[in-house]
């Protein structure tokens, strides 16, 4: 499996003889990163913002995802789990948490969450291998409830999305702010994230950092 990341909460999901998933794509007038233009067979959507549901940056005939319940594609099977916008508070911003699941490697795509989930909300998601985690504030976790939700959540890998970067136009936390509230000085930085098999994650939960890819559009 390949994860590459392109910005705020956008990845690639990549894994042979299997369909490749783009989550949240971005509208980068708004956001501010460059242009992207993926490919992908799916397409996930976490919230209906500009942020993450630009679905036309997706090319090709990609199944398109924007809310709860079960899919599967090309031996990837997808739950959607409703987090945020409940009856208590009606204001807020739907969010769909996606669990990927690709038979030996599950990823959890957050999204937008807002609030630390219950135990019982936690033990319902089942067993996470990656965890992709927001920690920049603004409308969704701050650096403090981050940590927490990991802890709760207990995946091998967290790959840290939805913060603040120089080129962002949104307000956002540095990452050096949920660095600091993991503990951490020292954390890897890759260009993407690569794994075969459960078997090569470790075993305590480890915090990987990705360089955004940027890409090159012709006009």
């Amino acid at each position: 499996m390949e994860i590459t990341w392109y910005g705020h909460s956008c990845f690639r999901i990549t894994e042979r003889g299997m369909a490749t998933v783009v989550t949240d794509p971005f509208d980068s007038e708004v956001v501010g990163y460059s242009p992207i233009k993926l490919k992908a067979e799916i397409t996930t959507v976490s919230c209906d913002m500009p942020g993450h549901n630009y679905a036309k940056a997706v090319k090709g005939d990609s199944y398109l995802i924007t809310g709860p319940g079960e899919y599967e594609r090309g031996g990837v099977f997808i739950t959607g789990i409703q987090t945020n916008g409940q009856k208590k508070k009606e204001e807020e911003q739907h969010n769909t948490l996606y669990l990927i699941d690709y038979g030996h490697l599950t990823v959890a795509h957050l999204g937008e969450l807002t609030r630390v989930p219950s135990q019982a909300d936690v033990e319902g998601l089942g067993n996470i291998n990656i965890a992709l985690v927001p920690v920049g504030d603004g409308s969704s976790l701050n650096a403090a409830k981050a940590a927490e939700v990991i802890s709760l959540l207990e995946p091998n890998i967290v790959i840290p999305m939805h913060y603040g970067v120089p080129e962002c136009r949104m307000e956002l936390d540095p990452l050096a702010k949920f660095l600091k509230e993991m503990g951490l000085t020292q954390v890897e930085t890759l260009e993407s994230y690569k794994v075969v098999g459960a078997s090569g994650l470790p075993e305590e939960t480890n915090v990987v950092i990705l360089d955004r890819k940027v890409m090159i559009i012709e006009k």
